[in-house]
């Protein structure tokens, strides 16, 4: 199986989840850095078929060389989880050209790339899972780009399930709401407590809650679910 972003946050968890689970990976990444390097040591404790890759996922030629590493590691791939993703803050007006694009660079057009560089690695019955955020359905103000781009996220996959549904290949989207990749999601402590209090569960999700929802869409207990959106966000 692939994990796109996998070596932090939700990436991380999902990835070693599949680890756990006895998957062969390949988990690509863009940066190195102590996240790789201890990335790399727990996988290894799981087993010795796991590989990551460094690659620009927002481009084609980093979907392309992450393509032939799943080809000459695993031969192909049964899942592939699209995780690449980044955040983005900006009021409207302030709303610069190059940060759209960065947002949609990442969280939508690299779903597209790396899809489209694997789809026929992809074996029939196979499984794509896209991780986009609940704010795709309602919306976040000072976060036009970032939620059109997880929006974009519900309409590749409700088309893609429709196209690769011939050969069997599910196609889903997980939408995580506020999620402590970083201890308070990385937001000012009041902030974070207003958000947690605003759930149903009284709490921000942890990167574990998505990975778990990524296992059940991925898996055989799922195997009539394609084209759909599974909210992960604790009932807010």
């Amino acid at each position: 199986m692939v994990v796109t972003g996998g070596t932090r946050g939700i990436g991380r968890a999902t990835a070693l989840a599949f680890a756990r689970a006895g998957a062969r990976l390949v988990v690509a990444h863009r940066t190195d850095g102590e996240p790789v390097r201890t990335l790399t040591s727990e996988l290894k404790e799981l087993g010795d078929d796991h590989a990551l890759v460094r690659a620009d996922l927002t481009t084609g030629e980093g979907a392309r060389r992450l393509a032939d590493a799943v080809r000459d590691r695993l031969g192909g791939a049964d899942v592939l989880v699209n995780n690449v993703g980044v955040d983005g803050h900006a009021k409207f007006e302030d709303l610069a050209e190059a940060e759209w694009r960065r947002v949609m660079d990442h969280n939508a057009t690299s779903a597209y790339l790396v899809t489209h560089a694997l789809v026929g690695l992809l074996a029939d019955g196979g499984s794509v899972v896209n991780v986009g955020a609940s704010v795709a359905l309602r919306g976040r103000p000072l976060g036009a780009h970032y939620s059109a781009s997880k929006a974009a996220l519900i309409g590749f996959t409700r088309a893609l399930a429709k196209e690769l549904g011939g050969r069997g290949i599910r196609v889903n989207t997980v939408a995580p709401g506020v999620t402590e990749t970083e201890p308070g999601a990385g937001l000012p402590p009041a902030v974070a407590q207003r958000i947690a209090g605003l759930t149903a569960l009284g709490r921000l999700g942890r990167p574990e809650d998505v990975a778990g929802a990524v296992l059940y869409l991925a898996g055989e207990t799922a195997s009539y679910v394609t084209g759909a959106t599974l909210e992960v966000d604790g009932g807010i």
